[in-house]
């Protein structure tokens, strides 16, 4: 298994980047941006950095996939930052990976916090050996709107402060809904909570460890397409792949033909276990009811399921772990040593 190096912890007082590497909205919401960059201050006594693409706008980042590149090297380059926070996604990030120099991110390896479209940083990151934490936007997390919630700042917490995520469990209480950014007062609303029903474990009850790869199914699926940066299915054998979906809702039909694309590289053959972040099931432009989304759910992860078990019918699968483009999430390391344990129910992060 190939060495990996976890960055350091944060400290109390260290100083963190923020960057916006996928796109920009800090320009036009700048009242959730100060929300992120008051509680990094406040909450988490970090003192925020903004680097030159944080407060850019989307269609300038759009136009400059250069110059987001460049934030994220000069960001590990200097030694004062210890931390580097992306302020939200996006769509195009994988433009910004052939001007990226990953030479100086091994050389300067720094914890990195995003999702989604940051999918394709992690990606160069566990190509540098370096280890990423798949949770933490700016805008997202840190500027939740409503009272910070407990689980989502104990986890924040640990993935800054602590050397290892260790061993989590479900959150209580959960939501997707995306309350409207255009409102300020919005940011004082608690979102819509419903009950977590916990962890759903389909496949094999062997345990089983293994280093931890994946992140947005859609940008995966981009990566694949391109086949530039994507490991090969060797590098990948005995992973643990972590999967989720984005706020874009994707369909059942896609999620099928997309693991069906990962099955027939080899990849799901490879792996010793699959773990699925909670799925978003409405967004800003699509709501749906209770019953609507439980459906919509439903048959999301029976895909999964089912592709999956198609190609290795003797790993565990776990479904609605606490990561992804839900609240309140667990930043879980990419590239870091997972166990899932179906006897025990357990999942452990090293």
């Amino acid at each position: 298994m190939a060495e990996f190096v976890t960055p350091p912890p944060l400290q109390p007082g260290d100083a963190v980047a923020v960057v916006s590497p996928a796109s920009g909205l800090a320009e036009q919401y700048p009242h959730v941006y100060e929300r992120g960059l008051e509680r990094l201050r406040s909450v988490f006594d970090l003192e925020a950095v903004e680097f030159p693409t944080a407060r850019k706008s989307d269609a300038y980042l759009r136009n400059h996939p250069r110059e987001r590149a460049r934030d994220v090297e000069d960001a590990f380059a200097d030694p004062d930052i210890r931390g580097v926070i992306a302020t939200i996604g996006g769509n195009d990030q994988i433009r910004t990976l052939r001007h990226l120099d990953t030479d100086v991110l091994a050389e300067n390896p720094t914890r990195f916090y995003g999702i989604s479209d940051n999918t394709n940083l992690a990606v160069a990151l566990w190509n540098a050996r370096i280890v990423s934490f798949y949770g933490g936007h700016l805008l997202t997390e840190f500027a939740a709107p409503g009272p910070l919630p407990e689980y989502l700042e104990r986890w924040l917490r640990t993935a800054l402060f602590e050397e290892t995520i260790g061993e989590i469990e479900p959150a209580p209480l959960f939501s997707d809904q995306d309350l409207d950014w255009a409102d300020p007062a919005n940011l004082e609303q608690r979102p819509e909570v419903e009950p977590n029903p916990g962890w759903i474990w389909r496949g094999s009850d062997r345990a089983v460890s293994g280093r931890t790869w994946g992140g947005c199914l859609e940008v995966l699926d981009l990566q694949f397409a391109a086949d530039r940066y994507v490991p090969s299915v060797s590098a990948l054998d005995g992973s643990i792949l972590l999967l989720e979906t984005s706020e874009e809702l994707p369909s059942p039909a896609y999620v099928r033909r997309a693991l069906l694309g990962m099955g027939e590289r080899g990849l799901l053959s490879a792996v010793d276990g699959v773990l699925v972040g909670r799925i978003k099931a409405r967004s800003h432009v699509t709501e749906r009811g209770d019953e609507a989304r439980t459906q919509y759910r439903n048959r999301v992860r029976d895909a999964m399921a089912d592709v999956v078990s198609e190609y290795n019918d003797a790993i565990p699968i776990v479904f609605n772990a606490d990561f992804g483009h839900t609240n309140p999430i667990v930043p879980v390391p990419i590239g870091g040593l997972a166990t899932i344990d179906p006897g025990e129910e357990r999942l452990v992060f090293e």
